[in-house]
């Protein structure tokens, strides 16, 4: 029986090694968010903009324009390029240190406006470049290199959960949560993102998807034990599905 060819490298993620840590995520999210790209003819025409963190080197992996943005800052980067260039799509890449701590008012601010502009939320509950610190996200007990003794409620409070805050801002028509540690989740994860590019596509309002992410190296994993993790002890804490679905409501 001759071979089926089933999955093939979208053109517009470039065929290159990366530098991401055995069984880290960010390949994935590259690859749906490269498939959409391609799918919805839009590679000639996106401006993407990442921060500081793992995802920085973004712009090693797809083949589009981007622009790199001080820490915490891609969505006011990107809100400024969006009102510039009206006619580009524009969305962001960021981690959970990134957007939901450092740049916690820039995300705020512009989903609540309701800027033209998608963003890609990945949620490792760790800081991941700048040493595996403690982030907004990380779950109680987990240990981090400012919380060796694990997170604790008391005096840290509890994780946050940035999908179900957006939701409730005026500004955003599409929020979800999917995930990166199954075929299925997978699938589905791409289903959201979709959702979320069609809602700047259409010229309806700001699009915001979240997707857990495994972070083998700080959480001192091998990359199918954190795979785990995030099966039994993320996605109960973060559940995944829609938080907010407006875009049939037309713009706002």
């Amino acid at each position: 029986m001759s071979e089926q060819l089933v999955f093939d490298r979208p053109e517009v993620v470039i065929d290159r090694a990366t530098h991401y840590c055995p069984g880290c995520h960010h390949g994935i999210a590259h690859r749906l968010v490269g498939e959409l790209l391609e799918e919805f003819g839009l590679a000639e025409k996106t401006i993407m903009v990442t921060a500081i963190g793992c995802s920085v080197f973004l712009y090693n992996y797809l083949n589009v324009d981007a622009v790199e943005a001080p820490h915490g800052r891609a969505p006011a980067v990107a809100t400024g390029v969006k009102r510039a260039r009206p006619d580009k799509f524009v969305f962001t890449y960021q981690g959970d240190g990134d957007l939901a701590s450092i740049g916690m008012a820039e995300i705020m601010h512009a989903a609540n406006r309701g800027e033209r502009m998608c963003v890609v939320f990945v949620n490792n509950t760790v800081y991941g470049m700048t040493g595996g610190q403690m982030a907004p996200t990380t779950l109680i007990g987990q240990k981090t290199t400012t919380c060796p003794g694990g997170r604790c409620r008391d005096t840290e409070g509890m994780p946050i959960k940035m999908a179900e805050i957006i939701a409730t801002l005026g500004g955003v028509k599409y929020a979800a949560r999917g995930s990166l540690d199954s075929v299925k989740n997978i699938r589905q994860a791409k289903k959201y993102l979709k959702k979320a590019f069609e809602c700047q596509i259409n010229g309806t309002g700001f699009g915001f998807v979240e997707l857990l992410s495994g972070c083998p190296t700080n959480w001192k994993m091998t990359p199918v034990a954190a795979n785990e993790r995030i099966t039994n002890e993320l996605i109960p804490y973060f559940p995944l599905g829609v938080y907010k679905d407006a875009t049939e409501e037309g713009v706002c």
